[in-house]
């Protein structure tokens, strides 16, 4: 290129360049496609010659210090079907012109560092990779349907409204990270829907002014890295980490979708497409003012590489999980602080593969069927070796919904659990309240046991009458008031120390007095540990 004419532009352009030269200046988009899908397609196999290329240099040209717009318009850089030779350098650069790219070709990578832009939309372009480290756009950034080979960068960058990136195909870099947006700030929504990455997709320490959707994504990890890493991330509404509704007649790279309100029956035609996961998740530390949905997620974890769903101290109002269940790894929600937890009880694995030392929730509001027993396994599976504490949040959030039986239920098991850790001689008197009185917890047993006793006593001293100590000082014999006299520890009613028993009447009378006060006891534990935990 050399000096501009009077009409502002350069010698030694191309005819296509001189074509986008001019569509700019009056913010028309230059149109270079064929009208044949297959040689129009940005993805395919067939070359883009001369006459739809245009460099680089060009471009950047015209961003960066372009002509005036013609009078009454305004300037902008629209192009479709366009192969962009060489590596299209904007770093540090402010573009005032909207730019929008459809079905463009790129040979080299696109460098925008520290760029500054209005609005910049590329949808459905082929990229080898997307440098835009501290990028920071006024409006949206919009990136639907581009394939990228070499990964994307947005490290730091601020997006004044909305990051689109919808069915968004990215392959990983060298250090296998797919996307990597560690510290990324955006205003509005971040909608990554219908998304295929093959690397690691890094949020660290994003924050998102509205909401984050990943519905129906497919993320897989790459050399060893997980398929979400977001530690710290910053979701003002709601994390969306659930299925999309997928209509019939659209490809892959095309696919039409749309996610209908709660409660709405999606058109028909729909097929739900989870969202899934092919390596870890990494949610730690995150904080969400709605929910984090995980309706239909699938993860598809390697126990071998000890891969996690970790949700190690996320603060949200609500977990909705109620996925499908992972087969192997393990889902941690250690220090996790929850409102209400909508769960499924299918979703949940099984021992060893879940984790919840401290974590809180005050609310449970089941996905369906979620019996007591399948309760107590979810508690159990989190705790291999026993610890109290799930068992006792979980009692005090029954108690509080008003199951007072179900709590009662919850804490018996724990006193069970806590059982098998004792030495032989508290399994013994564990065994012993459990029969006798259910560790406190079912109180009517002692008074069954107090009445079958009862019963028995009188039968037998109705049939036996014993020699007083002292004629003149005994009372009237009275059998069944002598074994209920028996029976109970402490309360004299007048029967006991009057009479001399002689063989075997000792021996009936010593067992009427040891279970007595063995039931005595155990009754007055149970009731201590109710008023305790009252």
């Amino acid at each position: 290129m050399t000096e501009p004419h009077e009409d502002g532009m350069p010698d030694g352009l191309t005819g296509p360049e001189r074509a986008v030269w001019r569509a700019f200046v009056v913010g028309r988009t230059c149109d270079l496609t064929e009208g044949v899908a297959e040689r129009d397609d940005p993805f395919g196999a067939r070359d883009w010659g001369e006459e739809r290329s245009v460099r680089a240099d060009v471009v950047a040209l015209l961003l960066l210090a372009g002509p005036p717009a013609r009078s009454g318009r305004v300037a902008a850089l629209k192009l479709r079907g366009v192969r962009i030779t060489g590596v299209l350098n904007l770093a540090g650069g402010t573009i005032g012109p909207y730019v929008e790219l459809h079905g463009c070709r790129f040979d080299g990578e696109v460098v925008l560092p520290e760029a500054r832009f209005g609005t910049l939309r590329m949808v459905e372009c082929a990229l080898p990779r997307l440098e835009a480290a501290r990028l920071h756009t006024e409006g949206d950034l919009h990136l639907p349907r581009c394939r990228v080979r070499w990964g994307i960068r947005l490290t730091d960058a601020q997006i004044g409204t909305d990051l689109l990136v919808n069915q968004i195909q990215v392959w990983p870099d060298r250090r296998g990270r797919a996307i990597t947006a560690d510290g990324l700030v955006v205003a509005q929504d971040l909608q990554a829907e219908l998304i295929e990455t093959h690397g690691e997709l890094s949020l660290r320490g994003a924050k998102i002014g509205v909401s984050l959707s990943l519905r129906g994504s497919v993320l897989r990890g790459a050399q060893g890295r997980r398929a979400l890493n977001a530690p710290q991330l910053t979701v003002e509404r709601s994390l969306y980490l659930n299925a999309a509704w997928v209509y019939e007649g659209s490809d892959t790279a095309g696919q039409s979708t749309a996610t209908p309100p709660y409660g709405v029956t999606p058109a028909q035609g729909a097929h739900r497409k989870p969202v899934e996961f092919h390596g870890g998740v990494r949610l730690d530390d995150g904080r969400f003012g709605d929910a984090v949905d995980l309706h239909h997620a699938r993860f598809l974890l390697s126990g071998a590489r000890r891969e996690e769903v970790s949700l190690r101290r996320i603060v949200t109002p609500e977990l909705r999980f109620n996925g499908e269940r992972p087969e192997e790894g393990r889902v941690v929600l250690n220090g996790a602080k929850v409102v209400t937890l909508i769960d499924l009880s299918t979703s949940w694995p099984g021992p060893g593969g879940l984790a919840m030392g401290g974590f809180a929730y005050e609310n449970l509001v089941p996905y369906g069927h979620f019996p007591l027993a399948r309760r107590l396994e979810w508690v159990a599976a989190a705790t291999p070796e026993y610890a109290p504490e799930p068992y006792e949040r979980l009692a005090t959030v029954l108690r509080a919904s008003g199951e007072d039986a179900d709590a009662r239920e919850v804490l018996l098991a724990k006193q069970r659990r806590r059982r098998e850790t004792l030495p032989v001689a508290g399994k013994l008197w564990g065994y012993l309240q459990d029969w006798t009185v259910a560790y406190g917890y079912r109180p009517g047993r002692a008074a069954l046991w107090m009445a079958v006793l009862w019963a028995a006593g009188t039968v037998a001293f109705s049939h036996y009458r014993p020699i007083p100590l002292k004629a003149e000082e005994a009372p009237a014999w009275n059998g069944p008031l002598y074994a209920l006299d028996l029976l109970l520890p402490v309360i004299n009613l007048g029967q006991d120390g009057y009479w001399r028993l002689e063989g075997i009447w000792q021996w009936a009378a010593a067992v009427l007095i040891l279970l007595g006060w063995i039931l005595a006891t155990t009754v007055a534990a149970g009731a201590t540990r109710l008023l305790s935990r009252g």
